[in-house]
């Protein structure tokens, strides 16, 4: 039996106008609203990431991290 998709929980969630951006054109290419794009993306996390690109993007974002806050 699938599933059933209940929003449980809301969060105030800050995010760059990239990552937005991003964001809305994944969830309008799936055929989503932006909530169901996000659950979707952390629901099946390790399966839609490489771990080897996840890392190294992530060392990259991090380094940049105190130079984009300003």
């Amino acid at each position: 039996m699938p599933k059933r998709f209940k929003m449980t929980r809301r969060f105030p969630c800050a995010m760059t106008e990239e990552g937005h951006r991003r964001l809305k054109r994944f969830a309008r290419e799936a055929g989503l609203d932006e909530n169901e794009a996000l659950s979707f993306l952390f629901e099946n996390f390790d399966s839609v990431t490489k771990q080897d690109n996840l890392n190294e993007r992530l060392r990259l974002f991090t380094a940049e991290l105190e130079a984009r806050k300003r």
